[in-house]
């Protein structure tokens, strides 16, 4: 393929979807994502799209938002991974809230295998996926049908989630960056997902790498509320998405990391150790992620024996003066 036809493809490609993977173009025009990269860089000099964080997105510096079988495509083995990992963090008989979009799809798929559970949800197609599921109980909110993601929004969605409390939120979105946390294209949807923050105890953003440092227009989560980040592993050119994931870390979001092959651990890329942020849960608690050395959840009796090992220390040596 001539260089003039895989740019006029990869800018078919950012028009159709609003913003595409450099790895999923590299793909498609069947060429390294080096070439498409270059590519890119020329069709970003000419003003016809924009260059983000391992990806491309239509000008104007915010992205717009994908329809679901766009999204669908995008980063597919990605999302598996994440809902693999994410699906670890989930204890039996919890009470859980989950957000609209394809990569929580994902994660409800396997959470039918959870006995006990309970979800609450304004996703027509997480729904969907949890409706045969023995002993798991769907919980749908209220709300008018926004058909380009199949999610229940407006102002029933929102009253139908007043009063609620469960453990842990799943969201997902169209961006995420250091500076405003989780974004998305659409306020209706961002005022939903606001609401279901306010009802869980703890904050579990589910984003893939071409999403870090992409901002868009609505914030639903701000950083200093996301609890945990569950993503995958940035391209080890992609300094920015690595960049990205630190300065999320500095600010206290626990990163967990998972593998292209569904395998993962709370880990972030080599050289860099986040800070740890426990969070009391009215539910179970989770205590190790497999295959991995996963986030450990300390209980008040850990914390306090903690704090009372320097005392301990201070009288042995005291005694061994007196002797």
């Amino acid at each position: 393929m001539f260089a003039a036809e895989r740019r006029q493809l990869i800018l078919e490609m950012v028009r159709a979807n609003g913003a595409v993977s450099l790895r999923e173009l590299a793909r498609v025009v069947q060429t390294s994502e080096v070439t498409v990269r270059r590519d890119v860089r020329a069709l970003e000099a000419e003003g016809l799209l924009d260059r983000r964080h391992g990806g491309a997105v239509l000008p104007g510096g915010f992205t717009r938002e994908s329809g679901f079988p766009q999204k669908s495509h995008l980063a597919t083995a990605e999302k598996t991974a994440i809902a693999d990992l994410a699906a670890s963090l989930v204890e039996e008989g919890e009470a859980i809230v989950v957000g609209a979009g394809t990569t929580t799809q994902e994660l409800a798929r396997r959470l039918a295998r959870v006995p006990g559970l309970t979800v609450v949800t304004n996703s027509l197609l997480v729904a969907q996926a949890l409706a045969h599921a023995n002993r798991v109980e769907v919980v749908m909110t209220g709300g008018t049908l926004r058909g380009s993601n199949y999610a229940l929004v407006g102002s029933g969605a929102e009253q139908s989630l007043q009063g609620l409390r469960v453990s842990r939120a799943f969201l997902s979105g169209s961006g995420l960056t250091a500076e405003r946390g989780l974004s998305t294209s659409n306020m209706l949807s961002a005022s939903v997902d606001r609401a279901l923050v306010q009802a869980a105890a703890e904050v579990v953003v589910l984003a893939d790498h071409t999403k870090l440092g992409t901002d868009t227009m609505f914030q639903t989560v701000p950083t200093d509320v996301i609890t945990r980040l569950v993503t995958d592993e940035p391209p080890a050119h992609d300094d920015r998405a690595g960049t990205e994931l630190q300065a999320l870390a500095d600010q206290g979001v626990q990163i967990a990391v998972a593998g292209a092959g569904g395998a993962g651990g709370d880990t972030v890329p080599a050289g860099r150790q986040p800070p740890r942020r426990d969070v009391p849960l009215p539910g179970p608690r989770r205590g190790q992620v497999p295959g991995g050395a996963g986030p450990q959840l300390r209980s008040a009796a850990a914390v306090l024996g903690e704090r009372e090992q320097p005392q301990s220390e201070r009288a042995r040596v005291a005694d061994l003066r007196r002797r």
